[in-house]
């Protein structure tokens, strides 16, 4: 474990074998178990690929995913027949190290951040329509076999994007999936114009955090739901004019399976919130930011103004929605699924990073000996934020280059 942060070639030239936190069909089910490490041969760069020394790595919820083998086991995905092992981690800063062939915009020694999304060059979706439609579209480090938990990773050339200079390699590596997932929702799929009107579910979470710093400098106005006074301030530090303490209105929740007076209560306590989301704003939202799902979405649909926008990328909460439809077609409102961001939106974003007009937000970074420890604490709802994994890096701080303000190092949550 202490040589992990050591490579014994230059960049250009590949080790022949590598130290991964691994997962293996054989042994799915908590974390803590399923994350191994081991010593494995070393990938090489395919055409128009590149192998990335990873120097941190995010940790998101997918991989708790892949650990338990549920919904659905990875392993029989992606590319996972092929090489038999799983490799998580779906969010990465690191060094470029050796390029395939046909690679043009990077070289050895580029100093890179890691977007999720790949898609085949050959599916006529990638070049015209969106990447995010073509049939082979994959999340990387989640139904793919080489992410970042591992000294090196291998991705598609258009995955790579520069780092910002002003970060740090934990700070470069906490943002990327929830950050351009919640930049495709609003600036792509929901227009967000200045002057719009934002409800933001799970504002201090994952996602909400990015929304929320969306809103203020595309001179939208947004109020965040949130689980605590204190993520509130936190929600209204990153621009939020407002918050609501979902405490406050527990009785809106969808469980499923309501009877019918249970039900009519829960619509009444529906729109006192919605009530109080329209003294905040000034008027309904245009937009709904959803990603909790059966909980929330009957009063999402109620509280979007009439031709507004539910956009959603999730459904923590269950994915089995039910609400009352008229609601939805009389006020001819609508609903957009979202998934994930396409190089060109995640470029963009990504420059908001870099002009710090968007900032990461962090809670915790650990050594690379706690990756299987990580995704326990996110299994067992005892993380507090984004956990960054030190990898090629020694130490927190490494990496920054320039001058400028790092991530937000707060405790956050829904």
């Amino acid at each position: 474990m202490s040589q992990i942060a050591t490579v014994d070639t230059e960049p250009g030239t590949l080790p022949a074998t590598m130290t991964a936190w691994v997962i293996r069909e054989e042994r799915l089910g908590e974390p803590v178990d399923a994350f191994q490490l081991e010593e494995i041969e070393t990938p090489q760069p395919g055409a128009f690929e590149v192998i990335v020394r990873v120097m941190a790595a995010g940790v998101n919820f997918n991989n708790v995913w892949a650990a338990l083998g549920e919904p659905i086991s990875v392993m029989k995905y992606g590319d996972h027949p092929q090489y038999g092992h799983h490799i998580g981690g779906s969010d990465a800063s690191g060094i470029v190290w050796k390029v395939g062939d046909g690679v043009t915009r990077w070289k050895a020694g580029d100093e890179v951040v890691i977007h999720c999304n790949q898609a085949s060059y050959e599916d006529p979706e990638v070049h015209g329509l969106d990447p995010l439609a073509a049939p082979s579209q994959k999340i990387w480090g989640y139904e793919t076999t080489w992410g970042s938990f591992a000294q090196f990773t291998k991705v598609q050339a258009q995955q790579l994007l520069p780092k910002p200079a002003h970060l740090s390699w934990e700070e470069a590596a906490s943002y990327g999936l929830t950050y351009f997932t919640a930049y495709r929702m609003l600036m792509d799929q929901a227009k967000l114009q200045p002057g719009h009107r934002v409800l933001i579910w799970g504002a201090a979470g994952g996602l909400g955090v990015f929304a929320t710093q969306l809103c203020k400098i595309a001179g939208a106005q947004s109020v965040g739901v949130v689980s605590s006074p204190e993520k509130g301030e936190l929600v209204k530090q990153l621009g939020a004019v407002g918050y609501i303490d979902r405490n406050d209105f527990k009785g809106m929740m969808r469980k499923g399976g309501e009877t019918p007076e249970e039900d009519k209560a829960r619509f009444k306590e529906s729109r006192r919130f919605c009530k109080a989301v329209e003294e905040q704003l000034g008027g309904a939202p245009d937009i709904v930011f959803e990603h909790v799902g059966r909980a929330t979405f009957p009063t999402s649909v109620l509280a979007v103004k009439p031709f507004g926008k539910v956009v959603i990328c999730g459904a923590t909460s269950g994915f089995q929605l039910d609400f009352d439809v008229r609601y939805l077609w009389m006020k001819q409102k609508q609903i957009i699924g979202s998934h994930f961001a396409n190089a060109w939106e995640a470029t963009k974003a990504n420059e908001l990073i870099e002009q710090s007009l968007v900032r990461p937000v962090l809670w915790q970074t650990m050594g690379f000996e706690k990756v299987a420890e990580a995704h326990q604490l996110l299994r067992d709802n005892k993380h507090l934020g984004k956990i960054a994994i030190l990898v090629g890096a020694t130490a927190e701080g490494q990496g920054k280059t320039a001058d400028g303000p790092g991530a937000i190092r707060a405790e956050v949550g829904a």
